[in-house]
């Protein structure tokens, strides 16, 4: 893999490893995540780590360009959301301040930036800092999310609020004995290599860049962060989930299961033991689905909240007029 300041053009400079946002923590906060991306191909024509500063603090956006002066937020289809990152002191107002300073920055060299996905809670604040510094930006509800707030709340507590169903599917299925469900909190190569058996017999359609999530597993492994579990049926590997732990917050990345092993609900089975995992070991207070409105998501989560995305066209630059009255008007076509 490639050294951290390899990413960029000379005059870029590079992320620290130092920045964060703002709290709770995300895996997809990280240096070592957007370098993971550029890595394995994520970063377009070429990655920009746009920054601004104000005082003492710095704002930092990686991005990709995608040609004739378009960028984009550095995500792809793992990204659970991309929102700015900070160097400095924990204060409000330069906050605000380096973040505008950024997207202005970002105007002399930028005729269009689309960003997503974005959280409901951070669109606002990153919408009206684009705004200040003089874009037009059209901001669109797209996706979702599912994620479970535990505030106060046991792990017999959340489990008593679940619908019917999905607990007497829980208690009849593993009152069997059909399935033996294993977790780990280290990186096991051979679990691993069940994971990927089942991936690739499961119902999903090929999808992702297993290169790239295993080596995401591997890295979270080392920070002590991973959690897997694998659900076998005599011997049989037959399910399996990838989630991490960070700052309060278990995280859903992958799961998968064997679809001729449906009857016995390994991956129910296998969901069940890793939410009591994660609530009475890591006592996490959030548990994040991550993108997508998969209607198994409501049983067991208790928010739903839209995921945004961010469209803003730089006035100073004459091919964004067009994009920006089109965008606009679908906008406008799409509330009446």
């Amino acid at each position: 893999m490639q050294g951290n300041g390899e990413h960029r053009a000379n005059d870029d400079a590079g992320l620290p490893d130092g920045a964060r946002a703002a709290a709770p923590a995300s895996p997809f906060d990280r240096a070592a995540w957007f370098d993971l991306l550029t890595d394995y191909g994520f970063a377009g024509e070429r990655r920009v780590d746009a920054h601004g500063r104000a005082g003492d603090v710095t704002a930092w956006l990686p991005l990709r360009r995608d040609g004739r002066g378009r960028f984009s937020g550095l995500t792809n289809w793992y990204s659970f959301s991309i929102r700015p990152l900070f160097d400095g002191p924990d204060h409000r107002g330069p906050r605000d301040a380096a973040l505008r300073s950024l997207f202005a920055g970002l105007r002399k060299r930028a005729a269009r930036l689309s960003l997503y996905p974005l959280r409901d809670e951070d669109q606002p604040e990153i919408a009206a800092a684009l705004r200040k510094a003089g874009w037009w930006v059209e901001a669109t509800p797209a996706g979702d999310r599912h994620w479970l707030d535990l505030t106060g709340l046991t792990h017999d507590d959340w489990w008593e609020s679940r619908p019917g169903a999905l607990k007497n599917t829980v208690k009849r299925k593993a009152k069997k004995g059909v399935v033996d469900i294993q977790l780990l909190t280290a990186f096991d190569p051979g679990s691993w290599a069940a994971y990927e058996s089942i991936y690739a017999a499961s119902w999903k359609p090929e999808e992702g860049h297993p290169a790239l999530l295993r080596a995401f597993a591997e890295a979270e492994s080392a920070r002590g962060t991973l959690r897997m579990g694998i659900a076998r049926i005599e011997g049989i590997p037959v399910a399996a989930q990838f989630w991490t732990v960070e700052d309060g917050t278990a995280f859903i990345h992958k799961l998968a299961h064997v679809e001729d092993s449906l009857k016995a609900s390994p991956g129910t089975l296998l969901s069940a033991a890793l939410f009591r995992h994660v609530i009475d070991v890591d006592h996490v207070e959030r548990i994040d689905f991550g993108t997508g409105n998969d209607g198994y998501k409501k049983d067991w989560m208790n928010r739903h909240e839209p995921l945004w995305r961010l469209e803003a066209f730089n006035p100073s630059h004459i091919a964004a007029w067009g994009p920006a009255i089109k965008a606009f008007a679908r906008s406008r076509l799409g509330r009446e």
